[in-house]
């Protein structure tokens, strides 16, 4: 879906830099906080944290669009003053007249939306969706062998060839299940994306360095691998 969006944006209005994508509602919020962007497209359902509270958060920081295949909450949110929204699946037309809104909108400084993020939280609250519940165990191959790995044992996973990665301290094994959607299943608290192919658990991180060429290396605890950041992953380590 991000990509998606991205794609339409790009088609509507070429000018517009997206500086950063966040994978779930707290991502989001320290990416803005780094960022500052101008504007910020909020998915309502987003794993870890939703996109209402998120709003909640950055409410008067940025613009800001909501994305939901929800009708009810879009057209609200419209209704009370929002920017604008986009309902799933995203439309090129619908995001070519919310990127004209959205022009016109940039003069004005962002609106806190009080009300109504205190009233769609309410609605949200209510739609009886379940919280996530997070992967904590890894059935992988190890040789001949098929073993149970625990995901506070794991020090990081890397997508190779057609298989994935899943690196202990003690050994390492294989799983066929892509990056993308390991994601999904693991908890973002434990487990940041470093890489279009590696996710670290944040614990197993002794420190962070740069290397000859200016890249931010992650440095794990009782193992000698090192692990590149990507440049789109780097205002995880904004400090650096």
């Amino acid at each position: 879906m991000r990509e998606q969006i991205a794609g339409r944006l790009k088609e509507a209005w070429p000018e517009l830099i997206i500086v950063g994508e966040a994978g779930n509602g707290r991502e989001a919020i320290a990416m803005v906080q780094s960022l500052e962007p101008d504007i910020v497209f909020l998915d309502i359902n987003m794993p870890e944290m939703d996109g209402i509270k998120a709003a909640q958060a950055l409410a008067g920081k940025a613009h800001l669009v909501f994305v939901t295949a929800y009708d009810q909450y879009a057209v609200r949110a419209f209704d009370h003053g929002a920017i604008d929204y986009l309902l799933k699946p995203v439309e090129p037309e619908r995001v070519a007249l919310a990127c004209r809104r959205l022009r016109e909108r940039l003069e004005q400084k962002p609106d806190p939306m009080n009300e109504l993020l205190a009233e769609l939280s309410q609605r949200f609250g209510s739609t009886g969706i379940k919280p996530h519940e997070y992967m904590r165990w890894v059935q992988a191959s190890v040789g001949a062998n098929i073993r149970m790995i625990p995901t506070s044992e794991i020090l990081f996973f890397r997508a190779e060839d057609k298989y994935t990665r899943v690196q202990t301290g003690n050994f390492e094994a294989l799983i066929r299940k892509p990056i993308k959607e390991l994601l999904e299943e693991l908890d973002p608290k434990e487990f940041w994306q470093i890489h279009r192919a590696t996710v670290v658990r944040v614990d197993a991180i002794a420190q962070v360095s740069r290397n000859l060429r200016g890249k931010q290396v992650v440095h794990l605890k009782g193992s000698d691998e090192k692990l590149e950041v990507s440049r789109s992953f780097n205002h995880l380590f904004r400090q650096m």
